[in-house]
């Protein structure tokens, strides 16, 4: 039995030049508006991140605010009355103001610590870079863990 073969070039076994750049160039313009998409959630995520432990450094700014105000009112007391006890009770209320403060700066150290990069987009940017490097345009690169 004898098979028909047809020419490299013919059209039925390779598409146009024109309609392979067109869907590379489709390809690639969806594959980098992808990324972008990526990398707006990852900062998103991150900013949102950031946000939280910038107000935990405001709730702590207002408590010091507050405990300095009072830190000066139980001096005041405490010097006038020498008898202490206004000023013991503005004391105790202005130490556990700092101890708060303290608290909530510590809490918000920590979230501004724990912020990173946008390590999913980073990756998949490098992937398609080294793709698109590739000598072999079939070949892909062995995925980054």
């Amino acid at each position: 039995m004898m098979t028909e073969t047809t020419p490299a070039g013919s059209p039925q076994n390779d598409e146009s030049l024109g309609v392979l750049f067109a869907t590379a160039s489709r390809d690639l313009s969806t594959l980098v508006r992808s990324e972008i998409e990526l990398a707006k959630v990852e900062l998103a995520t991150e900013a949102k991140k950031g946000a939280a432990g910038g107000g935990m450094f405001a709730a702590a700014g207002f408590l010091c605010l507050l405990a300095v105000i009072l830190l000066t009112i139980s001096a005041a007391f405490g010097l006038v009355a020498a008898g202490l006890d206004p000023a013991i009770a503005f004391l105790i209320v202005a130490g556990v103001l700092i101890l708060l403060a303290v608290v909530l700066a510590l809490v918000g150290k920590r979230a501004f610590g724990s912020l990173g990069a946008p390590e999913r987009t980073i990756r998949t940017t490098k992937d398609t870079a080294a793709f698109l490097k590739s000598p072999r345009s079939g070949d892909a690169p062995s995925p980054s863990s």
